[in-house]
Formats: C-alpha cells, structure tokens, sequence
C-alpha cells in the first residue's frame, strides 16, 4: 500500500479515534508486526484481513497493551498509550474480546457477566444486555461449561459492553459456530454500531465482514499492505483472494 495513503486520515475527514502508526511488536525474541500504520474513526467499524498468522491478533493485543514489547505509537482519543498498562489502558475505554472468549467455567453465567469491573461511566445495564442477547437472561445461573460456543461469545461481548468501554475489539467472533448464530452476532454488531460503538473486527470469513464494516485492512507478515473500502470490495474480490489464499 503506498506509504501516503497510510500517513493520516483524507482531508477533511474526521479525525481517528485511534491512531497507530509504524507500529512494532514482540513475542519474546520474535519480531512479528513490522510497522503498522491505520486509523480508525469514530462510530466506524474496521475490520482487519489476513491470512493465519498474518499479525491480526497481535495489533489487536498491542493495542490494548497485552503485548510483551511494542514500539512506535498508539493515540486513543489523542491519548498516547503505547507505554501504558492494560488495566490503564481499558479506562480509557477500549475493551477486548478475545478469540478464546475467556469464560470462566465454574462460575455461572450471571457471574461472569459481573466479573469485569465498569471502566467508564455509562455502560450498557445487565436488562440492556439481556435484551441484545436474550439467551444470556435463560442460562443466567448456568455454569460456563454448560454453554454452547455461540453463547460464550454473546456472553464474552456482553460482559465487555457492562464495563462502559464504547470502542470494541472483536477477534474471530464467528469463529466455529452456527450460522444461525453468526447472523446473531452480525445483527448485534450492527445493532452496536447504530448505537455509536467504534468496532475493530478480526475475521478470516470477509463475506461476513463485508455484511457489516465501513473499510477493511489487509494484514501480510505484521504489515497493512491495502486498505479497501466496504463499497469497493466486490471490485477487489480477485485481488482479495490472492491476499488471503482463498
């Protein structure tokens, strides 16, 4: 992708809510994001392409600062995070959805949706939570073994949605489950988003993000290498493939 387009938001548009730029990251000794450069505007929802192992998950821990070392520079709301704790990072209000979801399995589901601490005035209310995702009020004294895949993910987002975080990361929400349950997780994003939300999405299945994202980033080898916008990505489809080997 040419270095210009990568620089800063077009002209006249709104300003990021999250910046990074010539973003550098570690596992231990191994260099693995190799100058990551994107924004993401407020109310939109991003997502980020690529192949396994493309460097999507890191960006997504380097962000909320659970990366062992980064370099180079993160800004939320103007707010420069790169040196920052996690814990002092999430106040800030970004939240993360981890693909493994994180459900504890011996406490029920009630428990698990009280379990975060609130970060940020405003978060949505247990009822408002049960209303998105009505399972959730059925299965609220359950244990978290007891849930199908589908319910630990809205278990998984309903959790963070309590805390008052109002920009989410999602990585692989539809990863394995239904597709019953994958239009679930669609309509609340979109649900999520009419509602002022700011979503940065990891999935490997673009036909799914093509449902519900505003621009896409294609991720190679720890670098944006494209940048494609909703509307132009059946133009680009060929292209796509060939980035993502499908």
């Amino acid at each position: 992708m040419p270095e210009a387009a990568l620089k800063a938001s077009p002209a006249g548009a709104v300003a990021p809510l999250l910046a990074i730029r010539d973003l550098q990251g570690w596992y231990g000794e191994s260099h693995v994001l190799h100058g990551i450069t994107l924004d993401i505007r407020p109310g939109e929802v991003v997502t980020l392409l690529g192949r396994n192992g493309a460097g999507k998950t890191t960006t997504l821990r380097a962000i909320i600062g659970i990366l062992g070392r980064r370099t180079g520079s993160i800004t939320y709301e103007g707010i420069e995070t790169i040196g920052m704790a996690s814990r002092k990072i999430a106040k800030l209000g970004l939240g993360y959805v981890p693909e493994e979801r994180g459900i504890f399995s011996s406490l029920s589901v009630q428990e698990n949706l009280m379990l975060p601490p609130r970060v940020k005035p405003g978060g949505m209310t247990v009822a408002e939570i049960h209303t998105l995702f009505p399972n959730l009020k059925e299965r609220a004294g359950s244990q978290g073994t007891k849930l199908s895949g589908g319910e630990q993910q809205m278990l998984a987002i309903g959790r963070i949605l309590r805390t008052g975080a109002k920009t989410i990361l999602l990585d692989e929400p539809t990863e394995g489950l239904a597709p019953v349950i994958v239009q679930q997780i669609g309509r609340t994003v979109q649900k999520l988003k009419a509602q002022g939300y700011t979503i940065v999405l990891v999935e490997q299945n673009f036909r799914f993000a093509q449902t519900l994202a505003d621009r896409h980033y294609v991720i190679e080898q720890g670098r944006v290498v494209d940048q494609i916008l909703n509307a132009e990505l059946d133009a680009n489809l060929d292209k796509l493939h060939t980035y993502l080997g499908v």
